[in-house]
């Protein structure tokens, strides 16, 4: 009967409550209003400020992140925090919960790219092409050749760290590195998944390249799509 009371109760303040006892249903009650997903996807890397955040997701708009933060934040996702001098700024970050749906995210991910909906010329983020390797890495053979890898994405920054457990990335000036790229997501999007030759990609000015060349052309074969459905 205790239980029953504090469901009864939590279905009061939940309008959007499924009525299903499913994980599944709560999660989708958690984070399965538009932009939700993508807004943890952002913030995967570590704290964001609202603006940072709309600039990752350019198609939101500031009322609607507004809802979805408070809303994430009141069911324990994300926290909201100020920080120290002389930053003295506002910004959002995952609790560590929220940082556990990672797995869920790129298992997602991984069942998504196989439909042949599935565009990687679309526009993306600096965190969503981050996102991307995370997911995609080969295992099987990221311990081939271990590397660190920095990657320029203005304004934002990232080192991956390569090796047989797959890849890290953190938010990093990317100082010493075995190889250093300096690119639009879109770009790293079409020479990893689309086949763009790096060479081509140099020649319009898209990408810079310093370090290692071979590890270049070992890392952009680590991430294959799997085949399509159908």
């Amino acid at each position: 009967m205790k239980l029953e009371k504090v469901t009864n109760n939590d279905r009061k303040a939940d309008k959007r409550w499924y009525d299903d006892a499913c994980g599944t249903a709560l999660a989708m009650e958690l984070v399965g209003e538009r932009w939700s997903l993508l807004i943890v996807r952002e913030l995967m890397f570590g704290p964001r400020r609202f603006g940072e955040l709309r600039g990752g997701l350019p198609g939101i708009s500031a009322n609607v992140l507004t809802q979805r933060l408070e809303g994430m934040e009141e069911v324990g996702i994300l926290v909201r925090r100020k920080l120290p001098p002389p930053a003295n700024v506002q910004v959002y970050e995952l609790t560590p919960w929220g940082y556990q749906s990672e797995t869920a995210i790129q298992e997602l991910g991984r069942w998504a790219v196989r439909s042949r909906r599935h565009d990687p010329t679309l526009p993306l983020s600096a965190a969503a092409i981050m996102m991307s390797f995370r997911t995609m890495i080969d295992r099987s053979r990221s311990g081939e050749r271990p590397m660190q890898v920095g990657f320029d994405i203005a304004p934002d920054a990232f080192v991956a760290a390569i090796d047989a457990h797959g890849i890290a990335v953190r938010r990093a000036q990317p100082d010493s590195v075995d190889l250093r790229l300096a690119a639009q997501p879109p770009v790293l999007a079409a020479i990893v998944y689309g086949g763009l030759p790096v060479a081509a990609a140099e020649r319009d000015g898209a990408l810079a390249v310093t370090g290692d060349r071979g590890l270049l052309a070992h890392f952009v074969t680590l991430f294959p799509l799997p085949p399509k459905t159908g």
